[in-house]
Parts: structure tokens; C-alpha cells; sequence
């Protein structure tokens, strides 16, 4: 399925999380040498999330990189009265992700990476469940792949040319 890709408008208020810093180091003739890699996930806590990976000899600047990233893959995510449409789960790598609706009142119960995706993407009341692999870089692709598999009713009706109300029915 095509992702629901965002062309970035400039009145989108795009708000940056980093989920994880990394220091690498090379080791050369003239000694060790210090790189950062930054993972980061920015959103409008209203269904638009991205995510973007910066590399820098600073962490300021790997962090400027990673928003730079992120800004250009954005992706659009139904979210229903402030939780997920229905049930969805993704691979990626080693992480295995699996989200989940939850009734009013219960929270992101998430951890780590997928709970600052969440969080960006504007969903308040979600079960989410994280197997396998623990990678922050990992975790964070899945749960967008998995976000952007969801659906919510009026696609749905479109996709299939019937109303509204036989979408519901069966």
C-alpha cells in the first residue's frame, strides 16, 4: 500500500523529539574521532509525522540535520478521536511493533521510541506493544510503517465505493 505522503506547507507547525543520540568513534593515526548520529521524530500532534536521521561532529548540528531529514518524508495518519481507527503491526529489521485502540482515558501506554512517535503524531489514548529488536532506529521505522498502514472509515467507503453506513454494517 502507497504511503500517505505530506508535501510540507509553510503553515504546518512542525514540533522536533529526539528519540536517541549515538556517539560513534573512528579510530585513525592521529587518535579517536568523535561523530554523532541523532534519531528524530517531529510532528503537529495532528496526524502529520516524519522522522530523520542526522550525522554531525556535534550534537546540535546532528540534531539541526535530523529535523532537516525529517521534515521531508512526511507522512499523514488518520487519528480518531484521539486514538488509532483499528489494530495494525509492521517489521522492520528486527523490531516488530503492534498498536493497538484504546478507550478514552487510558494513555500512550508505549515505550522508548514508539512512544515519542506517538506522541508526535497526536494519538492521546493507545496500547502499543514492542517485540523483538529494541533499536530506537528500528522501532521508530516500524511504527510509522505501521501508522501509515491505518485507515479510517471514509477511506475506506471511498476505497471501496460504498457509503459510509455499509462500511459499518459489513
Amino acid at each position: 500500500m502507497a504511503l500517505n505522503k505530506v508535501k510540507i506547507n509553510s503553515d504546518i507547525e512542525l514540533k522536533d523529539r529526539l528519540v536517541a543520540i549515538n556517539r560513534v568513534t573512528k579510530v585513525t593515526k592521529g587518535g579517536r574521532t568523535f561523530t554523532f548520529s541523532a534519531i528524530v521524530v517531529v510532528g503537529n500532534e495532528n496526524g502529520i509525522i516524519g522522522w530523520g536521521l542526522g550525522k554531525a561532529g556535534e550534537v546540535t548540528a546532528a540534531i539541526a540535520k535530523g529535523v532537516e531529514a525529517a521534515k521531508k518524508n512526511l507522512v499523514r495518519v488518520p487519528v480518531v478521536k484521539g486514538t488509532v481507527p483499528h489494530e495494525a503491526a509492521a517489521k522492520f529489521g528486527g523490531a516488530e511493533v503492534l498498536i493497538m485502540p484504546a478507550s478514552a482515558g487510558t494513555g500512550v501506554v508505549a515505550g522508548g521510541a514508539m512512544r515519542a512517535v506517538l506522541d508526535s503524531v497526536g494519538v492521546k489514548d493507545v496500547l502499543a506493544k514492542s517485540k523483538g529488536s529494541s533499536n530506537p532506529h528500528n522501532l521508530v521505522k516500524a511504527t510509522i510503517a505501521a501508522l501509515s498502514e491505518m485507515r479510517d472509515a471514509k477511506t475506506v467507503a471511498a476505497q471501496r465505493g460504498v457509503s459510509l453506513e455499509k462500511v459499518f454494517r459489513g
